[in-house]
């Protein structure tokens, strides 16, 4: 239903995608404000950005599509009151005493 009216909008056709002409109006106006020197990091640093969105919808993706965890108990060991002592922890450290 939305769609609909912004498709039928004359709004939206004043504002539909830049091509053409209009396009190259607006590389130029971006020239002209951020200077020749400057697109190159522009345009690396939008290159990353998109990378990481990328990266992260599809981790996002991954997670959501994952598996879920089954919810059956583990069986643990019964416990038995008292904690067994290895025979490394009962030894004392030999003292070096010469008399």
């Amino acid at each position: 239903m939305i769609s609909s009216f912004i498709a039928s909008s004359p709004l939206f056709l004043a504002f539909g995608i830049p091509s053409g002409p209009d396009l190259i109006v607006l590389l130029i106006i971006v020239l002209v404000l951020f200077g020749a020197k400057r697109l190159p990091e522009i345009a690396r640093s939008l290159g990353q950005s998109v990378h990481e969105f990328k990266k992260a919808k599809q981790e996002f993706e991954e997670a959501a599509n994952a598996k879920p965890v089954s919810s059956t108990p583990v069986p643990s060991t019964p416990a038995t009151g008292s904690s067994t002592v290895t025979s490394a922890s009962t030894e004392e450290p030999k003292s070096s005493q010469q008399s």
